[in-house]
């Protein structure tokens, strides 16, 4: 055999072939979860469908003739009031906070600043309203300091009414709050800041024209999530409301729980539900609508 002298090709070793799984699997425990939500709405849809004593053995509409009295028609209204309301002003406080952990050089300050945001997701809700119950109550620390200060008597009533109830609400949800937005604002360079002001634009003019539209999204995610979160609020109502402020959450607890009347319970948890999902599409149009128009 005639050898040619040149180097004999190099032959790549075949790779074992790796049998790949669906990916479909990595969504069964999503799956199992939004499942088993979807079966319990549709039984609580059931319910509220059915009479009263016989919520499996017919159906009926009189739950919803019911939730639609006056009396729980101001209920629900005042649930969306103070939703309404707590988002607002959550996002109205948590925009400074972000905006000092964006632009902020010492990670010192960002850890200190958000370990005290996370602790209303780390201490109880019962906690944090019974420790509302102690600075508003008449003899609270609220009361005390202003004794201090006026040298009068004087009793604030912030306990027991919507004033406690919705500062319980705001503290509870600031958290909800503040991270969408540090994700928007981390993503906006400070170079469009210099050059606002290069070509002369304020301070005002800047955050208005240039940080608030493009923080929109976080903005408007945060409002959502502490409007959603609220609407369902149940143990700081229950606390610092007292039974002088009610909420859908309370009602629902009172009819099913202490009333048995399940299918108007179950009728307001369907009103609830539809409100936190007209909130949702509500914010689905606008996003459409905002990038159609760009």
């Amino acid at each position: 055999m005639v050898s040619s002298g040149l180097p004999n090709p190099v032959v790549p070793a075949q790779r074992p072939k790796i049998k790949r799984r669906p990916v479909a699997w990595l969504l069964l425990p999503a799956g199992l979860l939004i499942g088993t939500l979807f079966v319990c709405t549709l039984t609580v849809v059931r319910i509220s469908l059915g009479p009263r004593y016989a919520e499996w053995d017919g159906w009926s509409l009189s739950a919803y003739a019911e939730a639609a009295d006056p009396y729980f028609l101001s209920i629900v209204l005042n649930t969306v009031w103070l939703a309404v309301a707590s988002a607002i002003l959550a996002v109205l406080i948590s925009f400074p906070i972000a905006l000092f952990m964006v632009r902020t050089a010492s990670n010192f300050a960002r850890r200190v600043v958000l370990i005290g945001i996370m602790l209303p997701m780390v201490i109880s809700l019962l906690v944090q309203s019974f420790g509302w119950v102690a600075i508003l109550g008449p003899d609270g620390l609220f009361n005390q300091i202003a004794f201090a200060i006026t040298a009068e008597p004087r009793t604030f009533t912030l306990l027991f009414n919507s004033t406690g109830v919705l500062l319980g609400l705001v503290q509870t949800t600031i958290p909800l709050a503040v991270l969408p937005i540090i994700s928007s604002l981390g993503g906006i360079p400070v170079d469009l800041e210099e050059a606002a002001s290069v070509l002369g634009a304020k301070r005002l003019q800047t955050y208005r024209h240039v940080i608030l539209p493009l923080a929109a999204p976080g903005i408007i995610a945060g409002t959502i999530l502490v409007f959603g979160f609220n609407t369902g609020a149940f143990v700081v109502p229950l606390l610092l409301g007292g039974s002088r402020v009610s909420t859908i959450a309370v009602i629902i607890r009172d009819q099913m729980g202490t009333l048995f009347n399940w299918p108007l319970g179950a009728a307001l948890s369907v009103i609830l539900i539809v409100i936190a999902l007209s909130m949702q599409a509500a914010n689905r149009l606008i996003g459409a609508r905002s990038q159609f128009e760009r």
